[in-house]
């Protein structure tokens, strides 16, 4: 999950400034953008139900490589965000899958987290939204730049630990339920929840200055990635909390 612009890797203040606004085609809208992440949202769900059928034959290290290539898949939306509808489907299934595998792993351990996990994160957006709408965060270039740099840093963390993980070696502050592995937990659920805010900001000004209609992709492809973060994040501190 560690590319990110605007704190998402897609979600960049270079694109509202390029040549795309104020052009005289279809322009994106913030309804429109909420359209295509429900159908980003229906897509991971389905293939979560996938992954949790499957969950047994889809070994560890195929997890991995998953992680490595919906990374991929992120740059590649950063650099061409035209392709933003089929990459945005392609990772929604990936990660869908991934999370339907986790899922189950951690249900099998402690029984009702999924659906705590998915109110909370649905509650967690909700608040966020309200909020960004009643602009009691504002986000502001300093705002954005430290959730930017803070992101990156956990992206970077995250993507040492998939590579250790190949070595079969586990970096025990995500893991660990004891205070630093919890606080760290918390630590990363509300960056996740701060990147939310600069989805918001993004959608909403990326409609106001006149992107073309396939930006709502675009948009829509980054609140995904921060949606499906979030939940995994929320997962692992409640697996932690319950330990």
């Amino acid at each position: 999950m560690g590319f990110f612009k605007s704190s998402n890797p897609v979600l960049s203040d270079s694109i509202l400034d390029s040549e795309w606004t104020n052009v005289s085609v279809s322009t994106m809208s913030v309804q429109g953008t909420i359209y295509k992440t429900l159908l980003f949202v229906i897509t991971t769900m389905f293939f979560a139900a996938i992954g949790w059928v499957n969950a047994m034959h889809i070994p560890n290290t195929l997890m991995l490589v998953g992680c490595l290539v919906g990374a991929g898949i992120g740059f590649v939306t950063y650099r061409k965000p035209e392709l933003a509808m089929y990459t945005g489907f392609a990772y929604s299934a990936l990660f869908g899958v991934l999370v339907g595998v986790m899922s189950q792993s951690y249900a099998i351990l402690f029984p009702g987290i999924i659906l705590q996990a998915l109110v909370l994160t649905a509650a967690t957006t909700f608040a966020m939204l309200f909020l960004y709408t009643a602009r009691i965060i504002k986000v502001t270039e300093k705002f954005k730049s430290i959730i930017m740099t803070a992101t990156m840093g956990i992206g970077i963390f995250y993507l040492i630990a998939i590579g250790l993980g190949f070595f079969g070696i586990q970096i025990p502050l995500i893991h660990s339920n004891g205070i630093m592995g919890i606080g760290f937990s918390l630590f990363v659920v509300a960056l996740a929840a701060m990147n939310l805010l600069l989805d918001f900001d993004f959608i909403e000004k990326g409609s106001a200055r006149g992107l073309p209609k396939h930006m709502e992709w675009y948009g829509a492809f980054g609140l995904i990635v921060t949606l499906i973060w979030l939940y995994i994040e929320i997962l692992r501190l409640l697996s932690k909390l319950k330990d």
